[in-house]
């Protein structure tokens, strides 16, 4: 029988096993989540869309109002929603 790496989950980006994230990266409900069904390399693939659309929309990080307009992209980059 073969085991599974401990490092490994399965990414649900991805659709496949992939090295998890080396820590989680928001310390809420949904950083939980993104922690145990978001693999490293999907997380590297978002931060290249994230610089994108902060860049195209002229998003200021500083605004809350923005940080939950990028917030509602990333659920919708991961999970459809």
């Amino acid at each position: 029988m073969k085991t599974m790496n401990n490092n490994l989950i399965y990414c649900k980006y991805l659709k496949k096993y992939a090295p998890k994230q080396n820590y989680q990266i928001f310390s809420n409900k949904i950083g939980k989540r993104l922690y145990e069904e978001i693999s490293q390399e999907a997380w590297e693939i978002w931060l290249k869309k994230q610089t994108k659309i902060i860049n195209e929309q002229k998003l200021n990080m500083t605004i809350l109002q923005d940080r939950k307009k990028l917030e509602k992209h990333m659920l919708n980059f991961f999970f459809g929603k």
